[in-house]
């Protein structure tokens, strides 16, 4: 493997590990303030919709000056926000620890982005993209376990330990990262504007199809992401250790789909097109099986949960890659980081406002979201399918 890949796959493990402590513990710490359901998803939109300002313009940024400068900053305004977050004496504190870490969020896309520069074919960008997540699988997996453990401490504890680890993979990038991006413009323009990148995605008829089964898996995934370890408490009766060990079975499941089965089985039976359409079904029967507030269905239906982000995740972003324009791939990722971030802005909002109606309700919008992405995946696929045939017999008739 190359020096470049290792150093990257590191960054992002101790990245995700700081970042899976936190995220099941994040709505029992904020709960102790007092916050109501509503406001602790608000939380999560505020991160969000820092993180949909900046993303596009980071992602831009890396194509002109290059990922590592960029990628170094980001992980230090996370070590920031998580320090803020951690010594908040009251809730605008705590707002103002997830705007912080928000502002800078181009972590993930700056280091996908790296992964790809490195990648000699459309395989290797598959198979690399993949190792990114499992790698993200495998922090996933790790973190959780972790922030279960330190959060018998105190609520406030697995948050300093992330941003000691922030802080650290900062050190780490700025002795070992090497730049990955060797066609930089540096005379292109960049737009602090961060609905130019997406006016120029909704004009992009090859990636079109992409961003929209995107933002929908996105809307869907973040609804449920959001509202899920209330879920768990209230339909279960789960605690922050118990919903910490879920959370780890999410990146074990991840991972395993990432680096084992990846290649030897998604990749080598079937095509990123047929993935998507099937990875799609999977998420929306995972959704009605997690809404049913059963608990054997519960069970059913996360590892499909864990599985089908898993995997969809990896063809879309590798499609997108595939189909971009050389110069602007760090811009296209950009866009889909943007798209998530738009989510997690809209999701928490919505599922946080359901929840309140009935904890089952978020899960049943987002079994509809996929309904609505596999509806709009097929058909586009049908669309270009006839007019590739078209094309084909305009040609053989010439």
């Amino acid at each position: 493997m190359q020096r470049e890949k290792i150093v990257v796959i590191f960054t992002v493990f101790v990245d995700i590990i700081g970042f899976g402590i936190v995220i099941p513990i994040l709505p029992f710490y904020v709960g102790s303030f007092g916050a109501s359901p509503f406001t602790i998803t608000l939380l999560f939109s505020a991160f969000a919709f820092f993180a949909f300002l900046s993303s596009p313009f980071l992602g831009a940024l890396s194509d002109k000056v290059g990922r590592r400068p960029v990628l170094i900053g980001s992980i230090f305004s996370t070590a920031i926000g998580w320090v803020v977050f951690a010594s908040a004496t009251s809730i605008p504190m705590l707002f103002l620890g997830r705007i912080i870490d928000g502002a800078a969020a181009g972590n993930f896309v700056v280091a996908q982005s790296c992964i790809v520069d490195i990648a000699k074919d459309e395989k290797e960008r598959s198979a690399n993209i993949g190792l990114i997540g499992a790698t993200f699988g495998v922090g996933f997996m790790v973190g959780p376990m972790l922030g279960g453990v330190l959060s018998t401490v105190s609520h406030a504890f697995p948050f300093w330990v992330a941003g000691g680890l922030a802080l650290t993979n900062t050190v780490l990038a700025y002795f070992f990262l090497p730049e990955t991006h060797q066609r930089r413009d540096p005379n292109a323009i960049i737009s602090f504007n961060p609905l130019g990148p997406l006016a120029r995605a909704a004009m992009n008829i090859k990636l079109r199809p992409l961003f929209l089964t995107w933002i929908l898996f996105a809307l869907a995934f973040m609804a449920s992401q959001s509202i899920f370890a209330l879920y768990a408490q209230h339909a279960f009766g789960f605690d922050s250790f118990m919903t910490g060990v879920f959370f780890s079975l999410i990146g074990v499941v991840t991972a395993l789909n990432q680096t084992v089965l990846l290649n030897r089985v998604w990749l080598k039976y079937f095509n990123d097109a047929q993935l998507e359409l099937f990875m799609i079904i999977v998420l929306l029967v995972s959704f009605i099986a997690l809404g049913t507030r059963s608990l054997v269905l519960f069970y059913v239906g996360f590892p499909l949960l864990a599985t089908g982000q898993a995997v969809l995740r990896v063809v879309i972003t590798s499609q997108v890659a595939g189909k971009a324009d050389p110069h602007m791939k760090g811009e296209a990722l950009g866009i889909l980081t943007s798209l998530m971030a738009a989510a997690m802005v809209v999701a928490p909002l919505l599922s946080g406002a359901l929840f309140e109606v009935f904890d089952a309700l978020p899960f049943m919008m987002s079994a509809l979201l996929m309904g609505a992405a596999f509806w709009i995946a097929l058909s586009f696929r049908r669309r270009g399918s006839l007019a590739h045939r078209t094309t084909a017999s305009e040609h053989l008739e010439t």
